[in-house]
């Protein structure tokens, strides 16, 4: 079945850097989005970037444009989340989630597959 493992998250102070990986099993092919999400406390769950894994298309969404880079290594079946000028309303846990035919692909509910998130949290 479709795995997917986040990690890389911890703690940083504002201006900080930050590398997330999600790590894909399970999945058959390249022709899926995978897509990486945040949740803050008391917040709606939030599509930050999202990546077409067959041509390497990306989005984001305006917050995280121009700080955040999303980027895929396919040897490794990993997407990565390189995140910089980190702000601490940044601070949330970070989810990435894979899916075929998204169609909107930075809104969480058009993912089925799932990992389990990474905290970052940081400080100003």
């Amino acid at each position: 079945q479709v795995q997917l493992v986040e990690s890389g998250g911890g703690s940083e102070q504002a201006g900080g850097s930050l590398r997330l990986s999600c790590a894909t099993s399970g999945i058959t092919g390249r022709k899926y989005w995978v897509g990486w999400f945040r949740q803050a406390p008391g917040k709606e769950r939030e599509g930050i970037a999202a990546i077409y894994r067959w041509t390497g298309s990306t989005l984001y969404t305006d917050s995280v444009k121009g700080r955040f880079t999303i980027s895929q290594d396919n040897a490794k079946d990993t997407v990565y989340l390189q995140m910089h000028s980190l702000k601490p309303e940044d601070t949330a846990i970070y989810y990435c989630a894979s899916e075929t035919s998204p169609l909107l692909p930075l809104v969480p509910s058009r993912y089925k597959s799932w990992g389990q998130g990474t905290q970052v949290s940081v400080s100003s």
